[in-house]
């Protein structure tokens, strides 16, 4: 749900005064008007690795509910990376 609302939603849910500009931007994309690092970036960045330790330790480590956490907790961590600011791999959410 976290990669959906942040990284697959594009545009504003609501009128703003950019004449357009954050139509092409995440949610996530726009969070802080894209300064890096923010208490409210580092939050959001650090509730998912809460919740993978959490569901690690519930689940006794088990292999396939461990493979499945990773991915998931990959999937969302990756687009919050500085370095994916702006950028579409393989052309997904380009327009």
């Amino acid at each position: 749900v976290m990669y959906l609302l942040l990284h697959a939603v594009k545009g504003t849910p609501f009128e703003t005064p950019d004449q357009g500009k954050d139509r092409l931007l995440t949610h996530w994309e726009q969070i802080d008007y894209g300064t890096q690092c923010t208490a409210s970036r580092k939050f959001l960045s650090v509730s998912p690795v809460v919740l993978y330790l959490l569901t690690s330790f519930y689940t006794k480590y088990d292999p396939a509910h461990f493979i499945i956490n990773t991915a998931s907790l990959l999937s969302v961590l990756l687009p919050k990376l500085p370095q994916f600011h702006g950028v579409r791999v393989f052309g997904i959410n380009k327009y």
